[in-house]
């Protein structure tokens, strides 16, 4: 498995950021990745929550995420996976 790493700034998640998330996956297919919010994008575990759904909503029903202190682990399914 494959482990790729990128960060989330003060811009938030841009349409860009999204496009990069899906570049990447598509590359490396059994994929896995993080993405660390920095202290300039978020003020409590709150925000990085609020940003972990909105990637979610913006990437698709494919898409699962899991939150880890302040990094976002996110992966991609072949099927769409839905939370019980």
């Amino acid at each position: 498995m494959v482990m790729l790493e990128t960060q989330l700034g003060k811009n938030g998640i841009t349409s860009q950021f999204v496009k990069d998330i899906k570049k990447r996956i598509e590359k490396y297919r059994n994929a896995t990745i993080r993405v660390h919010v920095l202290q300039s994008a978020r003020e409590s575990r709150d925000d990085v929550k609020r940003y972990e759904k909105e990637l979610i909503r913006k990437l698709g029903e494919k898409y699962t995420s899991k939150v880890i202190g302040f990094t976002i682990l996110l992966r991609k399914w072949r099927k769409a996976r839905t939370k019980e």
